[in-house]
């Protein structure tokens, strides 16, 4: 997803697949959810009902499903019964969890039917749209769908998901995957399914229900394309967000295969700018119309292919899903308008980057957050991780690098992944040792900030640079500098690095980094004789 301020600056019968990316300790591998709920116009309860199929990894006496428990505030969600093949189970609710007493062998699998009702708290969203009409919106991430859906709430837990969702007639219900039917009911109330059957982490596991005007923008490669924005914005909300298809071409065609079964872009009240949910992106309200709705898109639109359908194995790799949907924007850009597009937006995002690391200098493979994720939807995530994604396909090249991205997409898709998965990809693809790289610029903190001094001798027709690495911890990098047009690379390791060039005349023009490829922050004084 983009936070809202990166906007305004410049993802029955059930197919099942093993993820294999469990959280460690994990009792049960979710394999699918089937969610009943009914909304309302009269008030914000959501009567609930769910269907929970688990394999068990251990054998048990217990599990856990995660569900916000109704607090004094009067919010939050009480669970009124828990069944398996319509026997009563015993169970105790806590502030977040349903404490289930099931007895259950290695292996097995197990169907459990929990109802319960409340208000959310969080999770789905139960408000009005600017236009003064009531909507509701989930909006998960990360780790917020267990305020209204009895889930395992953790990206590791992919399972492939039905909503029911019975609803006054005059709403439209939007969800991830196909609509399967949509049934009228006596006294104006309707009941829509959708079905998606590939497996999809919660955080982007959503409804929306609004009154929208719906429009099938055409068909990228069999994968229909929808419109669903609010009925005062129709024009230019269908004209807006028609470069979806645009988007998804390139992306299918760089990457590889669309993994789901349609994509909606939706107009919606998330809280971010825009959020991936699979196969049905929110976007802010206000996006219709808004400048940067090309660039907001393709960075949604790529979270389809990672974060959603190649997922994190915890939000330690969050980079995987924010760094890649962020250099993917700027590679679909660069491939529109050209490479000064490019190199002017990797200029902005490494700004970003050296103004962040002051407040907040800690790995982009950040392991020292385990409870408030929001706060790593920060330049680390994002421009961090997009500019380290640039330097990898400038040190493999085109090919290679390409190469092992779709390598990577290929075996991940469905499943989980951390860095170390994406590394051995690369690896294979490019046939280089990719450890150093990897540790320097993802596990550890920082980046390179170089003094360079430079002085011309008119007589010998030289120019003598040296370079030092100003920060405690050493980093290994290729640097290009550009001297009378000619552009050397010299490799930085040690703590000053001295070098001399032939040039053809005194005071020949000299830029650093000429080509926007290192991550790092310039300081460049000229040495007078």
């Amino acid at each position: 997803m983009l936070k809202r301020i990166f906007i305004f600056l410049p993802g029955l019968f059930v197919v099942c697949f093993s993820a294999n990316a469990q959280s460690p300790g994990a009792i049960i591998d979710v394999q699918h959810y089937t969610f009943s709920i009914q909304l309302t116009d009269a008030d914000n309860v959501i009567n609930g009902q769910a269907d929970v199929s688990v394999k068990f990894l251990k054998k048990a006496q217990s599990f856990k499903i995660d569900l916000v428990k109704k607090n004094s505030s009067g919010k939050g969600m009480l669970v009124g019964m828990v069944t398996e093949d319509k026997q009563e189970l015993k169970f105790k609710q806590d502030s977040d969890a349903i404490n289930i007493n099931a007895t259950a062998e290695v292996g097995s699998e197990h169907t459990y039917h929990i109802v319960y009702q409340g208000v959310p708290v969080d999770g789905l969203i139960i408000s009005t749209n600017k236009f003064g009409h009531r909507t509701f919106f989930g909006d998960n991430w990360p780790n917020r769908a267990h305020n209204w859906l009895p889930c395992v709430d953790e990206p590791a837990d992919k399972a492939t998901v039905d909503f029911i969702i019975t609803t006054p007639d005059h709403y439209q219900v939007i969800a991830n995957g196909s609509m399967v039917s949509e049934t009228p009911l006596p006294d104006n109330q309707k009941i829509t399914h959708w079905k998606e059957t590939a497996p999809l982490p919660t955080k982007v596991m959503v409804i929306g229900v609004a009154d929208f005007a719906v429009d099938h923008t055409g068909d990228v490669k069999n994968i229909p394309v929808y419109t669903y924005v609010f009925p005062e914005n129709k024009d230019v909300g269908f004209n807006s967000y028609a470069v979806a298809k645009e988007i998804l071409a390139y992306y299918i065609d760089k990457v590889g295969p669309y993994a789901y079964e349609k994509l909606a872009n939706v107009q919606s009240k998330t809280i971010f700018g825009g959020m991936e949910n699979a196969s049905c992106i929110f976007y802010f309200e206000n996006s219709v119309g808004d400048k940067g709705i090309e660039e907001l898109m393709a960075h949604e639109i790529a979270h389809q292919w990672f974060g959603d359908a190649a997922s994190e194995k915890n939000f330690s790799h969050l980079w995987l899903s924010e760094g890649f949907a962020t250099y993917m924007t700027n590679v679909y850009l660069e491939h529109k308008y050209g490479i000064d597009t490019l190199k002017k937006r990797e200029i902005t995002d490494r700004k970003t980057v050296l103004d962040f690391e002051k407040s907040r200098k800690t790995a982009v493979v950040d392991t020292t957050v385990h409870a408030n994720y929001m706060v790593l939807l920060n330049a680390n995530s994002y421009q961090k991780g997009g500019w380290i994604l640039h330097m990898l396909r400038r040190k493999l090249g085109d090919t290679a690098y390409w190469k092992g991205i779709r390598s990577y997409y290929a075996k991940y898709e469905n499943g989980n992944a951390n860095t170390n998965d994406l590394r051995t990809e690369l690896e294979k693809a490019s046939g280089q040792n990719l450890e150093q790289f990897f540790k320097q610029w993802l596990y550890s903190p920082g980046t390179p900030h170089l003094n360079i001094t430079y002085l011309y001798n008119k007589v010998k027709n030289t120019v003598d640079l040296t370079i030092t690495q100003k920060q405690a911890a050493l980093f290994n990098f290729p640097l290009e500098i550009s001297v009378g047009g000619e552009v050397h690379t010299v490799t930085i390791k040690d703590k000053a690095t001295h070098v001399q060039f032939a040039v053809k005349q005194a005071s020949a023009p000299l830029v650093i980094d000429p080509n926007v490829n290192l991550l790092a922050d310039f300081e460049v004084k000229e040495q007078i004789q």
